[in-house]
């Protein structure tokens, strides 16, 4: 039975995926520049490191929300 109930579940690309890795995946595919354009926050374009972008990113949910939408269109091009 609950074999069944996990595959009728939705798959959640985001479930095991650490804030902090979806972070670095995304700095090395489109590099701070790229990022900070696409996402136009301070920590990305102002001295952007990973430690003061997770900072920022754990406090302010929408700019989280837009990391992780990014992250998912991202993989989705990248592993269709």
């Amino acid at each position: 039975m609950s074999e069944s109930s996990s595959s009728s579940a939705p798959k959640d690309p985001l479930h095991g995926v650490t804030l902090e890795k979806i972070l670095i995946v995304l700095v090395d595919h489109y590099g701070w520049e790229d990022l900070g354009f696409r996402i136009r926050i301070r920590c990305f374009n102002s001295d952007p490191s990973v430690k003061s972008s997770l900072k920022f990113l754990r406090k302010t949910p929408w700019a989280r929300a837009e990391v992780e939408a990014l992250y998912v269109e991202t993989m989705e091009r990248v592993n269709p």
